[in-house]
């Protein structure tokens, strides 16, 4: 007996194929497509830690999406010079980059609150909570686009209390910046300036060269990583550590907001999630290649001197006055201050009556050698 319905599947069966062959056609041309490739260009040397921190960034975000994106870091001077970054993010001569806010101080001064100032207390790690918890973030996208920056921004990895710098002498007292020539950026280039410094503003790569040739008295970079990658010992044996001037710093990871927009959802997630990985890895790694540092300088004969007391009040004290002169000029600036200050007061308190000192615990352990700190007064 002849089965009369064969026929009839049959063809369903090739309907459900064209049909299925349709549907996969979009996957099929996509996969043909290949990988989205981004490209980025940091603000550091290539030898640089920093450069490293960047290329750790994009090799999270290249193995989280099975190489489906692509993020190539090219380091400074690639295609622009490092401050002229985040020019070429927003325009789309690069796809992104990885620098720090303040380096973008002369688009619009507010953007060096993400970092470059005593943060009212707060370290960069709290200052990273004020930005995704207490307002930053959308105050951030609000100071963009005033200044018609086409860029989306990711602050992450909390920098250590940077060094004051490096000196020819060691610094005892404020009176003792006047008239140097000293690199800093940011805010803290009208903090040293009030406080008698003749400040010049570099990128990293050009500082040691520009001490070399006498252009420069002092300057301050980051940390002993950097600092000895970089050179800074050739050209200066002593080194202040602790300041004010940028006490709560972090990196910031810049894609053109056009670009970012334009890919899949999934993508966005897995960057978004890729940030907070490379941050906590990159607080991680610090703690471990920056305290070898520490240790290879002074074997170098580099020596390191606590910051006194009287300079990190004057800072205070300038950066008061910057602040308000600042705030009373710009709204924006003014709104971005009250939002630090008020989770700084609840948080920074909160910090200090919970946190033990360590000191005590340390020199417990490692006995009175440890009570004789490396860094010594000035």
């Amino acid at each position: 007996m002849t089965d009369q319905k064969t026929p009839r599947r049959r063809s369903l069966l090739k309907g459900a194929a064209v049909a299925a062959g349709a549907m996969s056609a979009p996957m099929i041309a996509s996969a043909q497509a290949g990988p989205i490739s981004l490209r980025f260009q940091s603000t550091w040397p290539a030898k640089d830690i920093f450069h490293e921190y960047a290329g750790d960034f994009a090799k999270k975000v290249n193995d989280m999406t099975g190489g489906d994106l692509k993020i190539e870091v090219l380091p400074a001077g690639s295609v622009v010079p490092a401050f002229g970054l985040l020019d070429a993010v927003s325009k789309g001569t690069l796809d992104g980059g990885h620098g720090v806010l303040v380096y973008h101080y002369g688009k619009q001064n507010a953007l060096a609150l993400w970092g470059s100032g005593p943060g009212f207390g707060m370290d960069a790690n709290m200052l990273l909570a004020w930005h995704k918890y207490g307002g930053g973030k959308e105050l951030l996208a609000k100071v963009y686009a005033s200044i018609g920056a086409n860029v989306v921004s990711f602050p992450y990895a909390p920098h250590p209390t940077q060094p004051l710098g490096w000196f020819k002498k060691p610094i005892t007292k404020p009176e003792d910046l006047k008239g140097l020539k000293y690199r800093t950026v940011g805010i803290s280039i009208d903090v040293f300036t009030a406080m008698g410094a003749a400040v010049n503003a570099l990128p990293g790569g050009e500082i040691v060269p520009a001490m070399d040739r006498g252009l420069l008295d002092a300057a301050e970079f980051n940390n002993a990583s950097s600092d000895q990658t970089l050179g800074f010992a050739d050209v200066s044996k002593v080194c202040m550590l602790q300041s004010y001037h940028q006490n709560a710093e972090q990196f910031e990871i810049t894609f053109n907001k056009t670009k970012y927009d334009g890919l899949p959802d999934k993508m966005r997630a897995i960057i978004s999630n890729a940030v907070e990985a490379a941050s906590a890895d990159m607080s991680w790694k610090a703690v471990d290649r920056y305290s070898k540092a520490y240790g290879e300088l002074q074997k170098a004969g580099v020596k390191f001197y606590k910051t006194p007391d009287s300079i990190l009040r004057k800072q205070i004290e300038a950066y008061d006055v910057v602040v308000a002169k600042k705030s009373a000029a710009d709204p924006m600036f003014k709104e971005i201050v009250e939002s630090q200050k008020m989770f700084a007061e609840r948080t920074v308190r909160w910090e200090l009556d919970t946190v033990v000192d360590r000191r005590m615990a340390y020199n417990s352990y490692f006995g009175k050698a440890a009570a004789k700190p490396a860094a010594k007064k000035a």
